[in-house]
C-alpha cells in the first residue's frame, strides 16, 4: 500500500469549516424559499377560484301576506265543541268564546266554582250528555204538546241536545228573513210545534265564578244556528219512532256518525258503535235519513270544508236511577 492509496482527513483545517457553513445556509435559504413560494402559490389558487368560479344564484323568497278572517265565525276556536243556547236567553258576545251555539251565551253558575272544566259548578246525575237543566220531552205534532207516561218520559234521550226553539225558527234564521217576518214565521211556527227534548241536569264540576242560571261562554254562528236545526229535525223525528216501537227498542246507545252536504242531503251514514240492539239501531238511522234538512246558507258553506258538515249523535236509551 502506498501514501496515495489513502487520504486522512485533517482535523482542524479552517477551509473545510467555511465549506459546510455555506452549505447549510444555502440549504436554509432554499427550503425557505421553497415554503413561501408555495403559500403564494395556495393562496392565488384560492383567491382567482373566487373570483373565476361562477357564482351560484341565490333564490328570493317571495314575500307573502296572510289575510284574517275576523267573521264571527272566525272568532271561535277551531274545532271548538258545540252547545245550544235557549234563545230566550241569548245574550251580548261573550268575552271568552269557549264554545260554538246557535246564539250567544254567557257563562255563569248556581254555585261556587268546584273544578277546571270551562263550564257552571251544578249537582245532577252522572250521565254520558251534559244537560244545564231539568225538563221532560213533548213531541211535535200539530200544536199539541203530547203528555208522555212518567215511564216514558225517564226512559228515552238522544244525546243531540236541540234548544226549545222551533225547527221552522231556525230555519228563518238561517234563511236571513227580515225581522217582521221572522217574528211571524216564529209566531206561526210556535202554534205548529210542541217538540222539546227531554233534559236532565248533569253532575259537573266546573270553574265559572260568575254567579247566575248555569250556562257558558258560547258565542252564536251560522254553523252553530245551523247545527241546532240539524239536531232538533232529527230529535224530534227520533222521538215519534222510540214511542212507535217501545217495545222493541232495549237500554243502551247507538252512536251514529253522518255528513250533511251543502244541498241538505244526509250521505255516508255509519253506525261507530251500538251497546243497545238493532232496533235501537234502525230507528236512530231512520230518524236521520227522514229529516228534512235545507240547504245551507252561504255563511254556513264558508265555514265548513268541501265535503260538509260532518256530525256525530249518540242516541240513547236509559232509565233514571
Amino acid at each position: 500500500m502506498t501514501t496515495a492509496d489513502i487520504m486522512l482527513a485533517q482535523p482542524g483545517n479552517p477551509e473545510s469549516f467555511r465549506d459546510h457553513e455555506y452549505d447549510a445556509r444555502t440549504i436554509l435559504w432554499a427550503l425557505l424559499a421553497a415554503i413561501a413560494i408555495h403559500l403564494a402559490v395556495a393562496f392565488l389558487l384560492a383567491a382567482f377560484s373566487g373570483v373565476f368560479s361562477p357564482t351560484v344564484p341565490f333564490e328570493e323568497k317571495p314575500a307573502e301576506l296572510t289575510l284574517l278572517d275576523l267573521s264571527p265565525a272566525s272568532l271561535v276556536p277551531k274545532n271548538s265543541a258545540f252547545i245550544e243556547t235557549d234563545e230566550s236567553k241569548k245574550a251580548p258576545e261573550p268575552k271568552d268564546k269557549t264554545f260554538e251555539s246557535n246564539a250567544n251565551s254567557i257563562g255563569a253558575s248556581e254555585v261556587a266554582a268546584t273544578g277546571e272544566l270551562p263550564l257552571p259548578s251544578q249537582a245532577g246525575k252522572d250521565h254520558p250528555f251534559m244537560d244545564l237543566e231539568t225538563h221532560s220531552y213533548s213531541r211535535d205534532m200539530n200544536g199539541a204538546q203530547i203528555e208522555q207516561s212518567a215511564a216514558s218520559q225517564q226512559n228515552a234521550k238522544p244525546a243531540s241536545q236541540p234548544a226549545p226553539l222551533t225547527a221552522a225558527e231556525q230555519f228563518a234564521l238561517l234563511t236571513q228573513k227580515s225581522a217582521p217576518e221572522t217574528e211571524r214565521s216564529a209566531e206561526a211556527s210556535r202554534a205548529q210545534s210542541a217538540y222539546r227534548p227531554y233534559k236532565e241536569r248533569t253532575r259537573i264540576s266546573g270553574r265559572i265564578t260568575n254567579h247566575g242560571v248555569s250556562s257558558v261562554d258560547a258565542l252564536g254562528t251560522p254553523l252553530g244556528s245551523y247545527k241546532d236545526f240539524v239536531l232538533k229535525a232529527i230529535g224530534s223525528r227520533w222521538y215519534v219512532l222510540v214511542d212507535q216501537k217501545n217495545d222493541l227498542v232495549n237500554i243502551g246507545t247507538t252512536d251514529v256518525m253522518f255528513v250533511v252536504g251543502r244541498n241538505g242531503h244526509v250521505k255516508d251514514i255509519k253506525i261507530i258503535e251500538n251497546t243497545s240492539n238493532e232496533a235501537l239501531a234502525n230507528v236512530s238511522i231512520q230518524s236521520i235519513q227522514d229529516a228534512q234538512l235545507p240547504a245551507m246558507s252561504d255563511d254556513v258553506v264558508a265555514a265548513l270544508p268541501p265535503e260538509g258538515l260532518r256530525m256525530e249523535i249518540p242516541f240513547t236509551i236509559f232509565v233514571n236511577r
